[in-house]
């Protein structure tokens, strides 16, 4: 199968290498374009790779009706319609380390320029003046560094701050306590307790409806005064006229800021005319290295994605811990198990589902919001008539409906490549389970209250009925006579003559005349058949 990609915003050229080479591929390299134009030729393309200056709106998503992937080389993706993208079925795959060292080495040139006011005297020199006695200077050594978000960016940061003999303070509330020791980082536990004590403040966190607006008045007046405040992360987390007051109210030393809320910046912005302030056009990524390694880390996502349906790097599908190839196998048995169980409460009358729920063994729990998207895709493919319904949607699809998709803490399975689904319907509710080992294909072992032990592929037949003898027989005699071949049948029961359960795997399809012949038997009560397809 081919796929069109579409490249723009200037990518370098090593990235789009990566997708040129695939045979595949289909690469069209174009500048960036007005949204009128992109809106015309979007719906030929299964992905967009760009950086920042192209926006991904809704409305170019939607008009993007064979759109599978949205590559961004770079960091943030507050240019791209994330949730439309994620109702939509669209993958959003950026390049979070490819801009990591330039960004931290843009950090401490920009600093260090400000303390000793390194702009101003090379424009003095260049102006023919000597204005050495003006420019007296600052100190990184023994001030104290406050980092907020001390991810990969402000990890680098802060190795590199201990060796210009700083204090290196930090506050993320998503980081384990193990990471700020690792990196000689003193965490605090709130923002208010950083800012009590931080000489320069920089802040490398994503914008998001926590973070916009962090760092307004109330957080810029309990710094220290004459501190510096740093933003090279996303305009927005620091308020931008709180900070251009308190340069002119004198609190603050200085400050440097490289991103924006708009961009480029207006001409008339209080930035501009704010005292001691360093500014430099968004170019914290703009290095040859940099930008190579976000466009090689973006692009060979993408190929991934649309050759292999690698999903780890995609932001709209909770990443997976460990290896995403690692958990192929359980997120096709959770998704494979979902189907059962759907279809099983659909024959029981019961066809409106309220919620779905997931346990998992220990080895499986680092995975559990790809598995989740899994088990809601399982749960929802065949009912619904969709043609982008995926691991990036489903979940989303599932609350619209008002389908409750949850994972539970409490209740671990013994094996630690277990799993378990449960689904509640109408007031009815159904657990199917199983294990993905790694060395022998996925087998589903529990269904309801029965033991079963039989791997879920092509079609499945699942039996209830009376243990009574001779069932097995009258079974496989029906199934014969419609040239229906059994690949494998598993009988269980929870007590002798009492409800048993079967679950058969069939080679090929099986029509709905032969589920009726089955019903027809006298001791069987019920018959689901699930077809999986080849990919399941």
């Amino acid at each position: 199968m081919a796929f069109r990609i579409l490249v723009t915003d200037d990518v370098d050229q090593e990235g789009i290498a990566l997708l040129t080479e695939v045979p595949e591929f289909q690469v069209d390299v174009v500048p960036t374009t007005p949204e009128p134009e992109l809106l015309a030729r979007i719906g030929g393309y299964d992905a967009i790779v760009g950086r920042s200056a192209t926006r991904i709106t809704e409305k170019l998503l939607q008009a993007g009706t064979r759109l599978r992937v949205v590559g961004r080389a770079g960091v943030g993706v507050d240019n791209v319609a994330m949730d439309a993208a994620t109702r939509l079925g669209i993958a959003v795959i950026n390049a979070p380390a490819g801009n990591t060292v330039a960004v931290a080495e843009l950090f401490f040139a920009v600093v260090i320029g400000l303390l000793r006011h390194v702009p101003r005297a090379d424009a003095t020199m260049h102006e023919g003046k000597w204005e050495r006695s003006k420019l007296l200077g600052a100190e990184l050594k023994d001030r104290t560094l406050g980092i907020v978000g001390v991810g990969r960016i402000g990890g680098e940061i802060a190795t590199r701050a201990r060796a210009f003999g700083m204090t290196v303070i930090g506050y993320d509330p998503y980081i384990a306590r193990e990471r700020f020791d690792g990196l000689h980082v003193r965490r605090c536990a709130t923002l208010d307790e950083l800012l009590g004590e931080a000489d320069v403040l920089t802040v490398h966190t994503p914008l998001t409806d926590e973070t916009r607006g962090m760092i307004a008045a109330p957080q810029l007046a309990r710094l220290r005064a004459g501190a510096v405040v740093c933003n090279l992360a996303r305009g927005g987390i620091v308020d931008e006229p709180a900070l251009a007051d308190a340069l002119r109210s004198g609190h603050l030393h200085g400050a440097v800021v490289d991103a924006y809320t708009r961009e480029p910046l207006p001409a008339d912005h209080p930035f501009r005319s704010a005292p001691n302030m360093l500014l430099t056009p968004h170019i914290g990524a703009s290095t040859d290295r940099g930008q190579r390694n976000v466009a090689v880390d973006a692009c060979a996502a993408v190929r991934d994605a649309l050759l292999n349906e690698e999903y780890s790097r995609s932001l709209n599908v909770a990443a997976a811990g460990g290896d995403w190839q690692a958990l192929q196998p359980a997120m096709l048995l959770v998704r494979r198990a979902a189907a059962v169980g759907r279809a099983m409460l659909a024959d029981r009358g019961a066809p409106a589902l309220s919620a779905i729920s997931l346990r998992l063994g220990p080895e499986l729990a680092p995975g559990r919001g790809p598995l989740l998207a899994a088990a809601a895709l399982g749960a929802l493919e065949g009912v619904l008539e969709r043609e982008r319904l995926n691991v990036i949607n489903a979940r989303s699809v599932a609350a619209s409906r008002g389908i409750d998709v949850q994972y539970a803490e409490a209740g671990t399975p013994p094996h630690a490549r277990a799993l378990e689904v449960r689904l509640r319907a109408d007031g009815q509710e159904l657990r199917v389970g199983g294990i993905a080992a790694l060395d022998a294909p996925p087998r589903l072992n529990r269904i309801g209250d029965f033991h079963v032990d039989v791997a879920p592929r092509g079609t499945l037949i699942v039996l209830t009925n009376r243990d009574v003898p001779g069932v097995i027989g009258h079974v496989g005699t029906a199934l014969g006579n419609a040239g229906v071949n059994i690949a494998e049948y598993h009988q269980a029961r929870l007590a002798e003559g009492a409800e048993a359960l079967a679950v058969i795997t069939i080679d090929g399809a099986v029509s709905d005349a032969v589920r009726q012949a089955l019903l027809a038997l006298p001791q069987v009560h019920s018959a689901t058949v699930v077809h999986f397809g080849r990919e399941g």
